[in-house]
């Protein structure tokens, strides 16, 4: 008689088990990891709402494999360790298929040794400086060779630039792109003398000097442009330094990599005019998908004034990605969609289709704007088709003769190609 009901307990148990896993199962989980405050807010809050966006959008057209899509957000408030507690929280707490977040490199870094002890699966959408390849990330921002790169050329060949100033906030994006930048103009016969390297901490707001050293060193007879890879709110008192000490864009032209419209949208932009950004798409570019997207986002934000930025198009190419990623694989297992992903393929919002590499980067077009006074960009440069990212540099010792691969036989995100050895993942 005791066995009998203690076979009947643990059936009722069994079944409640079942019971509280299948709701767990009824929904697919996408969770949300960008700073809402804090320093980066300014940039990530505007991706919080992009991911929102999409999710609601692919839930009108019924879900995924049969279930609603469920957005779980959580705040890592510009705290680089911060973020890695939050993805754990995301993945062991929540149980989310997926994570779309990050904006600087030191958050992706903080985030990727635990998405790799715990096998999940992440979605970067800015640009970064490369140097890096794992499995668990897809990075749909350009890397340096999508940005940087073709950046540096138009100056030097359309603008004349023999003076460089690289000035960066003080972390790992700028520190390892400048590096590149600085290796790549050295190649091509630039003097030392000829490049000023500068670093701010995150938020920095008192750019007096800073400005007036750049102006001296732009006053040495030899065209001069700064190359800013300045990140979050320390931009906006940065242009307005500018402004004060007179520097416009005919005089030292200023090429940023982190500067978009959501950060122009807070700006008095007329003394920035004809200063430039390098992405890999701008609100102003007139093609139908992207009208319908402006219309899209200012629909779901309630805000005809809303604009529309480089890393919300990356993460809506991701996003489609991964949906479609999903339905090949037919099921969010993270090493199936892992898979699935490679090859995968999405309309750019400026024209075009973006593909998924073997690497894990997205080949995409690269266009240069100008500042307009209506805080847009006219595009001014763009590369003639779409160009592959790059997970290391060409210019780098270490780096050039790694390759990414993470198709069978290689399935390495550094293999070098010389000594024929996979090395394993650097953070």
């Amino acid at each position: 008689m005791q066995l009998k009901k203690l076979i009947a307990s643990l059936t009722l148990v069994s079944a409640s088990l079942v019971s509280i896993h299948a709701l767990a199962s009824e929904t697919i989980k996408v969770g949300v990891l960008h700073s809402l405050s804090g320093t980066m807010a300014i940039s990530e809050t505007t991706l919080k709402d992009t991911v929102l966006m999409m999710v609601e959008e692919q839930n009108k057209k019924g879900g995924l494999l049969g279930k609603e899509l469920e957005a779980v957000v959580v705040d890592p408030a510009s705290n680089w360790p911060l973020f890695a507690e939050k993805a754990r929280e995301l993945l062991t707490e929540a149980e989310v298929d997926v994570i779309f977040g990050g904006w600087t490199s030191v958050s992706r870094k903080s985030v990727l040794p635990v998405i790799e002890e715990l096998n999940g699966l992440m979605f970067y959408p800015v640009q970064y400086e490369g140097e890096e390849s794992s499995k668990n990330v897809f990075y749909t921002g350009a890397s340096p060779n999508q940005q940087a790169i073709p950046a540096v050329n138009y100056l030097k060949d359309d603008l004349d630039v023999e003076r460089w100033v690289l000035a960066g906030t003080d972390y790992v994006y700028p520190r390892t792109t400048n590096k590149i930048l600085e290796a790549y103009l050295t190649s091509l016969g630039v003097a030392k003398e000829d490049i000023m390297i500068n670093y701010t901490p995150f938020g920095h707001s008192d750019w007096q000097s800073i400005v007036s050293d750049i102006k001296k060193f732009g006053s040495q007879g030899k065209k001069t442009a700064v190359v800013s890879t300045i990140n979050g709110d320390a931009n906006l008192p940065f242009y307005k330094e500018l402004g004060n000490q007179g520097i416009n864009s005919e005089d030292i032209p200023v090429v940023a990599f982190s500067v978009g419209e959501e950060e122009l949208s807070g700006l008095d932009t007329t003394p920035l005019v004809g200063h430039l950004a390098a992405w890999n798409y701008f609100q102003s570019v007139e093609t139908d998908s992207n009208d319908e997207f402006i219309e899209l986002w200012r629909a779901f934000t309630k805000n005809p004034e809303r604009v529309t930025n480089d890393p919300m198009e990356a993460t809506y190419i991701g996003f489609k990605m991964w949906v479609n990623a999903v339905q090949k694989a037919g099921t969010t297992d993270v090493d199936a969609v892992e898979q699935a992903m490679i090859g995968q393929e999405a309309s750019n919002l400026t024209g075009g289709t973006a593909l998924m590499n073997k690497n894990h980067h997205l080949s995409k077009p690269v266009l240069i704007g100008e500042i307009q006074d209506d805080g847009q960009f006219e595009v001014v440069w763009e590369t003639e088709s779409t160009v592959a990212g790059d997970a290391w540099s060409d210019f780098l010792p270490g780096s050039k003769d790694l390759i990414s691969d993470w198709t069978a036989p290689v399935k390495c995100g550094n293999y070098n190609t010389q000594t024929k050895v996979c090395s394993g993942q650097k953070f």
